[in-house]
């Protein structure tokens, strides 16, 4: 048993640990016998505050000492950051360290234990909550979309087997009208083959009877056809046709079924961070009341053709002869390059690695470092106008040998990827090309002066609208020649006759015009900053332009 308990636990004194306890001091925090309370006075170095036992405060609940058993942990040594006894601070570890009192630390921690709750009770813990049943939503959400996900394939295929009935009908019918004409063809071959026999059958029995008769004049009358049916009437021949059936693409079949992306799963961290995929849009910029020039380039052709922007003070330009030049904003000629066949460039453009791509009688050409290569040869088309896209593909208009067809090809280098002939009835969507550019939405706008219309379709080739011209009183029809889309998904296009520039939004609704004493405008070019390039045709001269 220890020494200082009975079995009726009498409290003893803390100093002499003999005698039962009669006084306590508040300031040292020990329990004093009357004969020790003399002997703790003696202490002068401090303030004692000796009270009776009964009458002490409260004993605060300290910790005991896992050191000292037999003691309570009454200091907090602030480097060691843990609570400590009496005799723990005598043993000298703890020598030279901050102290501070327990109840104080106590009282500190306890305050922040209860703003930790608090925060876990009223904030945190509520977020969790709202999290778990954003996710519930979001499951449920989740088993709608993907059952629209999975009905609007069922629409496709439904949409796909009812154009492959009608093309396998189609074909059915026009194998039933191939036979008819067959079984048409045997029939009038047979008939004559039967008319035949009968005038056979008829003079053998004409020739039997008058071997029978001995009838002089008969026989003496008698002429032979023999050889007139020696020859044997025409056998008609038809070849029986053949379906040959196409092996199947299933790339391109996919393709035409609809794309359906790879499934995008990104871990946020809190609320600060976004989707890998998400692109700012760019800072929005006005349109100008008042357009200006900003410099004039010479480029001496006559005419001015195309306009292409290398940067934002130099341009490569074509006109009437097989020389294309770079010039920069005060008209210097910087490079010349002439085509490969000595012939006319009927367009140029600058792809996104600085090089130049131009297009002649037949052929499209890359221009690095100089050299020329042809990177694609046509036969029965002859390419007109040529842009670059954003994933560095060409758009190229073309036209017929003939002069009667229309069309937008995509290469990938010299790989054709995409032909854009027809709308969805099997009409044509052009009646001429102009230029051509790729919009920041990815439209696909072409100036068809012929049919005098801006045509846009998307990036698959379905037609998204026509526009026909601003209605006002001008003398001369609308006439888009040049065009060039810039950052705000803008689409700009010269009115070759009306000497001016119309702007137009995405969808085609116009905006205004850009007039800045034009002459006669044909290509145009945006540069990196949004400034206009214009071409024009009789002057021979590029004005650059600030509208925005």
């Amino acid at each position: 048993m220890h020494p200082r308990r009975s079995a009726q636990e009498v409290l003893l004194c803390d100093l002499c640990e003999t005698v039962p306890l009669q006084s306590r001091c508040e300031l040292c925090n020990i329990n004093l016998c009357k004969a020790c309370v003399g002997e703790h006075l003696s202490d002068t170095s401090k303030d004692h505050k000796v009270v009776p036992f009964l009458r002490r405060k409260a004993t605060p609940n300290y910790p005991k000492c896992p050191k000292h058993a037999d003691k309570h942990c009454e200091i907090y040594c602030e480097k060691c950051d843990i609570p400590v006894c009496s005799t723990c601070v005598t043993s000298g570890k703890h020598k030279g360290h901050d102290m501070s009192d327990i109840l104080e630390k106590l009282s500190a921690k306890t305050e922040s234990l209860q703003k930790d709750l608090k925060e876990l009770e009223t904030r945190i813990y509520p977020r969790y909550e709202i999290m778990v049943s954003n996710v519930e939503t979001e499951k449920a959400e989740l088993e709608r979309n993907y059952g629209k996900l999975t009905t609007d394939a069922d629409e496709q295929g439904e949409v796909l087997h009812r154009e492959i009935t009608a093309i396998v009908n189609q074909r059915k019918s026009a194998i039933t009208e191939m036979k008819t004409k067959h079984l048409d063809a045997i029939k009038k071959n047979t008939e004559e083959i039967t008319q035949k026999m009968a005038e056979l059958k008829q003079i053998i029995s004409d020739l039997k009877s008058m071997l029978k008769s001995n009838d002089v004049s008969l026989t003496s009358t008698y002429k032979s056809r023999n050889s007139e049916f020696r020859t044997l009437p025409p056998k008609v021949r038809v070849t029986l046709p053949s379906f040959s059936a196409q092996k199947i693409n299933k790339d391109q079949l996919n393709e035409m079924f609809s794309s359906l992306p790879p499934l995008s799963i990104n871990t946020e961290h809190g609320d600060t961070m976004k989707s890998a995929e998400a692109v700012s849009s760019p800072p929005v910029k006005p349109l100008l009341d008042e357009p200006r020039v900003t410099a004039t380039i010479d480029t001496g052709y006559r005419p001015l053709y195309s306009v292409s922007c290398l940067s934002e003070d130099q341009v490569w330009t074509r006109g009437d002869n097989e020389t294309m030049k770079l010039l920069n904003l005060q008209s210097k000629l910087l490079t010349s390059i002439q085509t490969k066949s000595g012939g006319l460039p009927t367009d140029i453009a600058v792809t996104r690695d600085g090089d130049l791509v131009y297009t002649d009688s037949n052929t499209i050409n890359l221009i690095k470092n100089k050299q020329i290569q042809t990177v694609i040869t046509l036969q029965g088309w002859r390419p007109r106008s040529v842009c670059c896209t954003a994933a560095n593909d060409l758009l190229v208009t073309m036209i017929s040998d003939g002069f009667t067809q229309y069309k937008v090809v995509r290469y990938s280098g010299s790989t054709e990827k995409q032909s854009i002939q027809f709308d969805d009835q099997g009409r044509p969507l052009y009646s001429s090309v102009g230029y051509i550019s790729e919009n920041r939405n990815l439209d696909i706008c072409v100036a068809d002066y012929g049919a005098s219309a801006v045509v846009v379709v998307n990036q698959s080739g379905k037609l998204r609208f026509r526009y026909t011209g601003h209605l006002s009183n001008t003398e001369l029809s609308f006439y888009p020649y040049g065009i060039t889309t810039d950052s705000q998904s803008h689409i700009l296009t010269a009115d070759h006759h009306n000497h001016r520039i119309h702007i137009l939004d995405q969808d085609g609704q116009f905006l205004r015009y850009i007039h800045c004493d034009l002459e006669f405008p044909s290509g145009l070019c945006v540069d990196i900053r949004d400034n206009l390039f214009v071409a024009e045709c009789v002057t021979a001269k590029v004005k650059k332009i600030q509208y925005l």
